[in-house]
């Protein structure tokens, strides 16, 4: 048998929990339980245990024993997602709920406004000048009661300040940014985003409820309205085990 014992063990656990023989909230067998079934330490059982964490697929809390987590559905994700923001509202939507698959309902928006200056990177990203003043909003996005993304999504205070779009209760907002830049006559016409994949910090890993070995996906987006940035988001946390990125051109 080639490899080490804990990747066969991890490997058999990981299996029977993807095929459902422990449902989502089910408890593993206790360490000596298992070590006893697969004739090998208990100390083997807590490499593979480990293993498991890291690829999101278990958590352990306390005394409560080793649990499967709940998976959420995984996301398509691609810039064809904002044309639910473009598109008419005959349903309050976003982007986020369309490609989550959620209804208004079901979704959650906790937010955190500030007025800041544009730092180097911010200022690079608007293409202005140093020491611009700009409204930084922090969002966590909920789907179904899951933390499923976070965002810091910047717009410029000569575009907002005084307006419903700076004001945190007029949150969640239908059509998203494009449909807050669209009421003060903005027309997003242009989107360009960069997608990097690196490990969360400790922040997103405890608001996403990330597990220790999942990677995340950092998008970092500028909408523009006839050449001129508009909004910046900086950036787009998404676990990367609950999505996909989708890219599709027509030639």
């Amino acid at each position: 048998m080639r490899g080490h014992a804990y990747e066969h063990v991890a490997a058999e656990l990981r299996e029977a929990i993807l095929r459902g023989d422990y449902p989502p909230g089910t408890r593993l067998p206790k360490h000596a339980d298992l070590a006893q079934r697969y004739d090998v330490s208990e100390i083997v059982i807590r490499k593979a245990v480990d293993d498991l964490k890291n690829r999101g697929l278990v958590e352990t809390r306390g005394r409560g024993g080793t649990t499967v987590r709940e998976r959420p559905p995984v996301r398509r994700i691609s810039m064809d997602r904002y044309r639910a923001d473009a598109g008419p509202q005959s349903v309050p939507q976003t982007s986020f709920t369309r490609d989550a698959g959620v209804t208004w309902s079901e979704y959650r928006l906790d937010k955190a406004y500030q007025w800041i200056i544009a730092d180097s990177r911010l200022a690079a990203l608007f293409a202005v000048d140093l020491g611009v003043r700009v409204l930084e909003r922090r969002f966590v996005f909920y789907a179904k009661g899951l933390p499923s993304q976070m965002s810091r999504s910047c717009l410029l205070a000569a575009d907002v300040e005084g307006t419903a779009v700076a004001d945190p209760k007029n949150e969640p907002w239908p059509g998203g940014n494009i449909g807050q830049l669209g009421s003060l006559g903005v027309e997003v016409d242009e989107i360009a985003e960069e997608t990097a994949v690196r490990m969360p910090d400790a922040e997103e890993s405890a608001i996403l409820n990330i597990g220790s070995g999942v990677p995340v996906f950092a998008i970092t987006r500028r909408m523009l309205s006839r050449g001129r940035v508009v909004e910046v988001a900086d950036p787009i946390v998404i676990p990367g085990d609950r999505a996909v990125r989708v890219d599709q051109i027509f030639l």
